[in-house]
C-alpha cells in the first residue's frame, strides 16, 4: 500500500513537466492584427456625415424647435466672441433718500493776518444716490485770533493792516458725488470712499477789527451775502459712518476799516470805513465725520 502512494506522488510531477510551454506571441505594429478564429472584426466608427452643421442643428432643434429654422451655424460660428466679463458690485454705502449729519471743525487757510476758526455743522438730504440738497453753518464767535505775523508786521512798519472778524456763516447748498470707489489698507482691510463737490448761497456776519484808531472806533456786526463752493473726500468705516475732509471757499464783499483818521472828527462813524468793499475769499479746511441716517437699508432692485 505504501508503495502505491509513493508511485502516485512521483507520477504527478512527471506528467506536468511533460506539457509543452506556450511560446510568447509576436506583434507586428506594421501589419493589422487579424481577428481570432470564430470572432467578428470590430466595426470602425462611422465617419461624420456630410453637412455636420445640420447634425448640430438637429441637436439645437431638439432643445428649442422654435430656433431651428432661424439659426445659421456657419454664420454664428464666424462671429467674434466677446470674452470680457464685467463684475458690478452693489454700492457699499447707499446715499439715496438718506440724511447726512456732518459735524466738523474749520481752519482758516488763506488769511495771514487773522484766523477764523470754529465749529460747523452740515445736514444734507440725498434726492438721488449722487445729488443732495442741504444746509451748513459755521460759528466763529470769539475764536477769531489775530496772528503773530500781523503783530510783528504792524510793529515793524508802524502800519496797521485792516482786518475783520467773523461771527457766523450759513448757506444752502447742492451737493454732487461724481466718483466713488475703494482701496485696500492695513493688509486686507477694504476702505470705500467718495468724492463730492458742492455749491450754494448764504450769508455771513462780519465786522472790522479796530486797529488804526481803537480808542474811538467800535464796529457792529453786519450780515452780508456770500457764496459757497467746495469739495471733499469721505472715507467710510462702515455703511453709515465716515471720516471727511473738505476745502470750502466762502466768497463775499467785506467792509474794511479806514486806514486814515479824520483828526477833526475822529468819532464820526461815517469816516470809520474805507471806501468801497473788498472782495474776500475765506478759504477754510473742514475736518470731521459724517453719519448717515437711517443706519441700514434694503436693496429693492435685483442684484
Amino acid at each position: 500500500m505504501g508503495l502505491l502512494v509513493a508511485a502516485a506522488l512521483v507520477a504527478v510531477p512527471l506528467t506536468a513537466s511533460a506539457q509543452p510551454k506556450e511560446q510568447p506571441k509576436e506583434i507586428n505594429l506594421d501589419e493589422p492584427e487579424t481577428p481570432a478564429e470564430g470572432t467578428e472584426p470590430a466595426e470602425a466608427p462611422e465617419a461624420p456625415a456630410e453637412g455636420g452643421d445640420e447634425a448640430g442643428l438637429g441637436d439645437i432643434c431638439k432643445i428649442d424647435p422654435s430656433a431651428c429654422p432661424t439659426i445659421d451655424l456657419n454664420k454664428e460660428a464666424a462671429k467674434d466672441l466677446n470674452n470680457e466679463t464685467y463684475a458690478v458690485q452693489q454700492i457699499y454705502a447707499l446715499r439715496y433718500h438718506r440724511f447726512e449729519v456732518n459735524p466738523y471743525f474749520g481752519l482758516t487757510m488763506n488769511d495771514q493776518f487773522v484766523g477764523h476758526n470754529g465749529p460747523g455743522l452740515a445736514i444734507n438730504w440725498y434726492l438721488t444716490n449722487v445729488l443732495a440738497i442741504g444746509v451748513n453753518g459755521n460759528w466763529y464767535g470769539s475764536l477769531n485770533t489775530p496772528s503773530d505775523f500781523n503783530f510783528q508786521t504792524s510793529r515793524a512798519a508802524r502800519i496797521g493792516e485792516p482786518v475783520t472778524e467773523y461771527q457766523w456763516n450759513a448757506n444752502a447748498n447742492f451737493t454732487y458725488v461724481p466718483a466713488y470707489g475703494k482701496f485696500a489698507g492695513f493688509s486686507d482691510f477694504i476702505f470705500h470712499y467718495d468724492f463730492y463737490v458742492l455749491g450754494g448761497v448764504g450769508a455771513i456776519s462780519t465786522r472790522p477789527i479796530a486797529v488804526v484808531d481803537p480808542d474811538n472806533r467800535s464796529f457792529d456786526w453786519k450780515p452780508k451775502l456770500s457764496f459757497h463752493v467746495g469739495g471733499g473726500l469721505r472715507i467710510f468705516f462702515n455703511r453709515w459712518f465716515a471720516a471727511m475732509a473738505e476745502v470750502s471757499d466762502y466768497i463775499f464783499f467785506d467792509e474794511l476799516e479806514n486806514p486814515s483818521v479824520n483828526k477833526t472828527t475822529p468819532q464820526d462813524k461815517n469816516t470809520w470805513l474805507a471806501e468801497g468793499n473788498s472782495f474776500t475769499n475765506n478759504v477754510q479746511a473742514q475736518v470731521g465725520f459724517s453719519v448717515f441716517l437711517p443706519f441700514s437699508w434694503e436693496y429693492r432692485l435685483p442684484k
